[in-house]
């Protein structure tokens, strides 16, 4: 009879219990994701009760409260705290956010945190983002022209022109939407995904660039852009509001033109 296996370090077990104060007025059950590379043992998870009347109101602050207070090992990316710097990319109660924007009160009962799905983990909170920066790096993010402005100042847009880049420029490289992608999921290895996508778009769109045509020859091939299946998981999950797949769509769009 066939017998399967679970690959290594994907049973995830109970943890610790860390209790709250006994004179806690009101108290919220965090329950976070925990694996160190350290050691041989499986995955975690580790309840934390934090009084919320002596912490700030944002997933965030609950973090660093117990590292701080309860845990000092836990591990996790944070920098800008204003949603701005994309580092504390975590999926919270199901779905993949920024912690830093992440209103605790959102959260029914308790709340549940993992890393960013289906990206080897560095340790607790931290994901792999080795590929996704490598395919960034791919599509070129940069402004390439070879002509020289004429008076040497600056290259200046329309107001019509600058337009075509809202949507685009805000992304913060949180990579909540790549990993929320099934397709992502699946090709990984050779689908850019949302994230890289929407920049290349970025990039394809401003006035000033002049490689558009060999930016939409390096896309074209049948993984790099074409894995997409329009799921739309990366508009829903994106804290920033952006749309990676009309993005997407707009790449097909000039692919289809040119």
């Amino acid at each position: 009879m066939a017998e399967f296996r679970l690959p290594k370090n994907s049973q995830i077990t109970d943890g610790v219990t860390h209790k709250a104060s006994a004179d806690a007025a009101k108290v919220k059950n965090f329950k976070i994701y925990r694996w160190s590379p350290d050691d041989d043992a499986q995955p975690r998870i580790d309840s934390f009760e934090i009084d919320l009347d002596d912490c700030g109101p944002m997933v965030l602050d609950a973090l660093i409260k117990i590292k701080n207070e309860k845990d000092s090992g836990l591990t996790f990316r944070r920098s800008c705290r204003e949603g701005i710097c994309g580092s504390c990319s975590m999926n919270i109660d199901g779905t993949n956010t920024l912690a830093c924007l992440k209103s605790i009160s959102d959260v029914k009962g308790d709340v549940k945190i993992y890393p960013l799905p289906h990206m080897p983990v560095v340790k607790d909170l931290v994901p792999d983002l080795s590929n996704a920066y490598r395919q960034l790096t791919s599509i070129e993010p940069w402004l390439k022209n070879d002509s020289e402005v004429a008076d040497g100042g600056e290259r200046r847009q329309s107001p019509a022109e600058r337009e075509k880049l809202d949507g685009l420029w805000e992304c913060v490289l949180c990579f909540s939407c790549s990993t929320a992608c099934p397709s992502y999921w699946w090709n990984s290895d050779e689908y850019l995904g949302p994230a890289v996508l929407l920049q290349a778009y970025r990039w394809i769109s401003d006035s000033r660039d002049e490689q558009k045509r060999e930016r939409l020859d390096a896309l074209d091939d049948s993984f790099s852009l074409y894995r997409c299946h329009t799921i739309m998981n990366c508009a829903k999950t994106c804290p920033k509001g952006l749309n990676p797949g009309k993005a997407i769509a707009g790449i097909k769009s000039e692919m289809a033109q040119r």
